[in-house]
């Protein structure tokens, strides 16, 4: 997939994450509820493996566009993946936490509170890619808004 450099160091960064981030996932809620999911390591292997594979041909497929015409961000990319892993835990029989209000509103599907809010919720390493991410395309966005208004005087 062709891409600008900040959008290949933000895919390849989480490609670098997507795995553990996602098993830290699986492992944070069924621990936290003294789920026994000894049985479930294979299946779970499968939830993680097809969810980062989905996600990563996504966040490919998105990031391949000018900036301009990207309709979603990848952060919305990933809480929409969570959907498969959200699937999943209900079927281990996890149970829906607490969130505050503001979640609730936000991600309402988000049973669990896995979806994160920022890159740094994903991991560390995704901060600074993402940030310089976003920081791009609001400027290739503007960049392309001034060519159009200038071609059209």
């Amino acid at each position: 997939v062709d891409m600008n450099p900040y959008s290949a160091r933000l895919r390849d960064t989480m490609a670098d994450v997507v795995h553990s981030w996602l098993r830290d996932v699986f492992t944070t809620v069924v621990s936290r509820q003294g789920i026994d999911v000894s049985t479930e390591t294979d299946r779970i292997d499968r939830v993680v493996a097809d969810t980062a594979r989905r996600l990563l041909a996504d966040i490919d497929e998105l990031l391949s566009h000018e900036a301009w015409e990207q309709r979603r961000n990848p952060l919305d990319l990933v809480r929409a993946a969570m959907e498969n892993v959200t699937a999943e835990l209900k079927r281990m029989g996890a149970r829906p936490v607490s969130r505050d209000e503001f979640k609730e509103r936000s991600f309402p599907d988000d049973v669990f509170d896995l979806a994160p809010a920022t890159w740094s919720d994903l991991h560390p390493d995704l901060h600074e890619p993402g940030l310089e991410w976003g920081a791009w395309k609001a400027a290739a966005i503007m960049s392309h808004r001034r060519s159009i208004e200038g071609t059209s005087s």
